[in-house]
């Protein structure tokens, strides 16, 4: 009865006296298996990049400005700009009962920012007090807008991250005052960073109430109502169901406009969520390619190990039929067999999973995460499940067959072949 210890040595003799056959084979499948792997990590980093980026704006938003529509109801030959007002926010709140929350603001790029130490050129944007639940900024020092201010008109001021050290470079700011086109405004908060890399733009901004805006900076024009604000963002009831709130939102702002509902070229807005749904489902068909191919790969590597096998029971035909005569039984060599087909696919593919792994770590170390939409690689379990399994299958049946016909062999017919 040979033991499990002399099997392995028979197979690793057998695997040893093939060296360049072997690592050819091997090299093969782990090269598919670290592929398969990398590509469909980068895919992944791609897709949790863009994921996270659009969480910087806020989760589940849509965001509407003013638009175009037709001077002359129902006809296309003249169209005229129309403005978001504060009472659309306020008749989107009352009116969208699939509108979880909404949020209205006033931006203007064009106010002169001052402290007694420095000047900055952000955007100043007037909004209210619910601003900071809906779009993401986190708060690193005092506190954000609240009720108070928007009812009593607080001359007020939060800071960005990237405004507040051009204000007040290597100086405390909570407490000081900032004119903004001479008015005194007194900074209450600031702002953490955020966003990804070198992007600035968000963190330049400050805000102020709402109120305030609109009485000391409201946007100036021909037919501009005094209520009107650059922009209405908000989120559906149901969490990443756009569809219907988008509807109400169309239909109530198309009813305080006088214009058709059904005209989407006079819609001007932004759907995040939509935008998150194109993008998981470009990732998604991506994984599904990268991992079928991934399977073919591997699948053409078992069958390289296959006829490796196969070339090595005809090579070795007259030792089997020996070591069946002096009593080797038909299990026994299958199990060999079996076994050196899959230590070939199991070693090779292990070797590509932690290779993978490894240029993974040393990509990630190298670029860090100062890509903006994307996410260093990092191995994918499912995806390094899948090559498992698809290894596992392919070893099974790359030793199996190989092994089977090694098993049927006769002695007799084996010792006579040359």
């Amino acid at each position: 009865m040979q033991s499990l210890g002399d099997t392995f040595g028979q197979v690793f003799r057998a695997i040893w006296a093939n060296k360049l056959r072997s690592f050819l084979t091997m090299f093969g499948i782990a090269w598919g298996v670290g592929s398969l792997l990398l590509l469909i990590s980068v895919g992944e980093g791609f897709r949790s990049g863009q994921h996270r980026q659009l969480a910087t704006f806020g989760n589940d938003l849509i965001m509407m400005w003013g638009g175009t529509i037709p001077a002359v109801p129902n006809q296309h030959t003249g169209m005229r700009p129309y403005n978001l007002t504060l009472s659309d926010a306020e008749a989107i709140r009352t009116q969208a009962p699939d509108v979880r929350a909404a949020v209205a603001y006033l931006d203007r790029d064009d106010i002169k920012q001052q402290s007694q130490y420095q000047t900055a050129g952000g955007d100043v944007v007037g909004t209210e007090p619910n601003y900071d639940q809906i779009r993401f900024l986190p708060i690193a020092e005092g506190r954000f807008l609240n009720d108070d201010d928007m009812r009593n008109r607080n001359h007020v001021i939060v800071l960005g991250q990237k405004s507040t050290q051009l204000l007040f470079p290597g100086r405390p700011a909570m407490g000081e005052i900032v004119t903004l086109n001479g008015t005194r405004f007194t900074v209450v908060g600031v702002a953490a960073k955020f966003g990804h890399g070198n992007n600035d733009f968000e963190n330049q901004k400050v805000y102020i109430p709402l109120s305030v805006m609109l009485e000391m900076f409201p946007l100036k024009g021909e037919n501009i109502p005094h209520d009107s604000i650059t922009s209405i963002q908000y989120q559906p009831r149901v969490k990443g169901d756009n569809l219907i709130a988008k509807q109400q939102v169309h239909q109530i702002v198309a009813r305080q406009h006088g214009f058709d509902a059904d005209a989407p070229e006079a819609f001007n807005e932004w759907d995040t969520i939509r935008t998150e749904q194109l993008i998981g489902k470009i990732f998604t068909a991506m994984d599904i390619f990268l991992g079928g191919v991934g399977i073919v790969t591997l699948a053409l590597g078992a069958v390289g190990i296959i006829n490796i096998m196969l070339v090595s029971v005809s090579e070795r035909t007259r030792e089997i039929g020996l070591r069946k005569a002096i009593g080797a039984t038909s299990r026994s060599i299958l199990f060999q067999f079996f076994l050196e087909g899959l230590i070939l696919t199991g070693v090779s593919g292990m070797i590509g999973v932690v290779g993978s792994a490894l240029f993974m770590y040393l990509l990630r170390s190298a670029i860090g995460d100062g890509v903006q939409g994307f996410d260093p690689p990092r191995l994918v379990p499912w995806s390094a499940a899948l090559a498992i399994g698809v290894l596992s299958a392919c070893g099974i049946v790359a030793g199996l067959y190989p092994a089977g016909k090694a098993a049927a062999l006769e002695p007799v017919e084996a010792l006579r072949r040359e």
